[in-house]
């Protein structure tokens, strides 16, 4: 049974910067793209980041060279290194698993199928 679990939301002020964690389980990282999305209230949910299980990533233009996806497959974690926060990244951020392969790299957050519950990042102006 696969499993996500993210950690690592909180407060902070513009400019700052948080690490998101997701624990996996269940899977077998290289047969799974991975990816983080997050979701505003009164919006639709959006796609941040994605990482192949060859290892290529994509992010969204809001946060390209500020936010980073990695993968530390001996702890079967998946991170998202946040900085230069903004107030307009306040959202709530899930990880989120594949393994279909047409969806490599996809922000598109219909193509995946497994998800955590999500943890909450607020940021103040």
């Amino acid at each position: 049974q696969v499993q996500l679990v993210e950690s690592g939301g909180g407060s902070v002020q513009t400019g700052g910067s948080l690490r998101l964690s997701c624990a996996t389980s269940g899977y077998t990282s290289a047969r799974y793209s991975t990816g983080w999305f997050r979701q505003a209230p009164g919006k639709e949910r959006e796609g941040v980041a994605a990482l192949t299980s060859d290892g290529l990533t994509s992010y969204a233009d809001s946060v390209k060279g500020r936010f980073t996806i990695s993968q530390d497959n001996a702890k079967n974690t998946l991170y998202l290194q946040m900085n230069a926060l903004k107030p307009e990244d306040t959202a709530r951020y899930y990880c989120a698993a594949t393994r279909n392969r047409l969806a490599a790299g996809s922000l598109n957050f219909n193509w995946y199928n497994y998800w955590g519950q999500g943890t909450q990042v607020t940021v103040s102006s």
